[in-house]
């Protein structure tokens, strides 16, 4: 099987798996994206869906390594500013 047959079945996996997430996971867990919060814009698991329609599977690997760090940072940035609440970041540490 070559990787051209295969990456649009794992991007179609990727986004399903995804959407679930957001939709029986997200909402129970009890924390937000630190990304969005800090930063604005898309939560991880929005821009992890964005990217895997633009993009390549290994660009969207890198792509998503580099925003689950830019989490972490801002989990600590958030968790720094004495902001009242737990700050969690949504890729857990890498």
């Amino acid at each position: 099987m070559s990787n051209l047959s295969f990456e649009p079945l794992a991007k179609t996996m990727t986004i399903n798996s995804i959407n679930v997430y957001q939709k029986y996971i997200s909402p129970a867990k009890g924390f937000s994206c630190p990304h969005r919060l800090l930063h604005g814009g898309d939560s991880c698991s929005n821009f992890v869906k964005k990217i895997l329609s633009e993009q390549s599977l290994i660009e969207t690997v890198k792509l998503s390594r580099q925003r689950f760090q830019e989490c972490a940072q801002a989990s600590k940035t958030l968790a720094s500013s004495n902001c009242g609440f737990i700050v969690i970041p949504c890729c857990l540490p890498l």
